[in-house]
């Protein structure tokens, strides 16, 4: 790894609580606020296993023995319950610390929710857009795009000013555990996907991990860690898989001209050269100039016409 990357963590890990009584049954919300919405027992096991799975694949690289865990998490009862239990599998020296971060929240969808009312409600989200729509009393994606933007900035402050106080022998890792919505935002504002490209985004399931790891140039990537069949499973065309494999080799800050979607979705019909743009104004120009030769020859045949007409007329 090259001293740059020295103090970047080595992988970012999104990871979704375990089932909750308001996955189990949308009822729970009428008469519980949703961050008060606590994980059932199926959920509290599906988060020990998740802690093991986490343990497993931070522990993997032998020749990094000293890595370090930091946890972020959200504030909802239900994942702050799913870290205790992912917590369970490691020990003290290992973890950095943890920090409540509101910011990564669920999305609010109102205050206490009404069963029929909210159906209802998400069937018009469904014909207005997944990503604009809000919530009456709530928020809609968009909202949470711009505090998770928020806390990206913050999370990159921590890094940049060496606020955790790393040990550069360290392998750093960081676990965000959130919810579903929150890190598909997340992963589209890291990766600077459309709000098309979200919309087709499938929610991860409970205790679901997503890794984004650190390729050799310092650029991070889902395709360090998972297949082709995942991140299709997760929605990614295959231009966005395509785009998690360059990042794999990529340098920090390189800029990759086929993205499509950072370019040939907004300019799809640019020259390629200064002199190829004059040469299509000219043509245009020239264009513009044979149809208003075609309307003049028109309107004076028209003229001459009616003033033949007239003349015959009056004879």
């Amino acid at each position: 790894m090259s001293p740059e990357n020295k103090l970047l963590p080595k992988r970012i890990i999104l990871v979704r609580h375990g089932e909750s009584e308001g996955n189990l049954d949308t009822a729970a919300y009428t008469t519980t606020p949703d961050h008060k919405i606590q994980l059932t027992e199926s959920g509290l096991l599906q988060a020990q296993e998740a802690g093991a799975r986490l343990h497993a694949l931070i522990s993997s690289n032998s020749s990094s023995p000293e890595w370090r865990v930091y946890f972020y998490v959200s504030p909802y009862d239900r994942t702050r319950s799913t870290l205790r239990e992912i917590g369970r599998s490691f020990s003290r020296r290992r973890v950095i610390g943890v920090r409540e971060e509101c910011r990564i929240r669920e999305q609010d969808f109102g205050n206490f929710q009404v069963k029929e009312r909210m159906r209802a409600t998400k069937k018009v989200r469904e014909r207005f857009g997944r990503f604009f729509y809000r919530f009456p009393e709530g928020e809609s994606a968009a909202d949470v795009f711009d505090r998770v933007s928020s806390f990206l900035e913050s999370l990159w402050r921590d890094i940049d000013m060496n606020r955790l106080h790393i040990n550069p022998s360290h392998e750093l890792n960081f676990v965000i555990v959130s919810h579903g919505l929150t890190s598909r935002v997340f992963l589209m504002k890291w990766f600077k996907w459309t709000v098309e490209q979200f919309e087709a985004l499938n929610n991860p399931g409970n205790s679901e991990i997503r890794v984004m790891e650190l390729g050799q140039g310092g650029d991070y990537s889902l395709a360090v860690h998972h297949t082709d069949e995942e991140l299709e499973s997760w929605g990614l065309s295959p231009e966005m898989i395509a785009d998690q494999k360059w990042r794999v080799n990529s340098h920090k800050g390189e800029w990759k001209d086929d993205c499509k979607w950072y370019f040939g979705d907004f300019f799809d019909h640019m020259a390629d050269s200064d002199k190829e743009c004059e040469t299509e104004a000219i043509q245009e120009e020239e264009e513009e100039d044979d149809e208003e030769d075609k309307e003049v020859n028109l309107l004076t045949n028209t003229e001459d016409n009616n003033e033949e007409e007239l003349c015959n007329g009056n004879s």
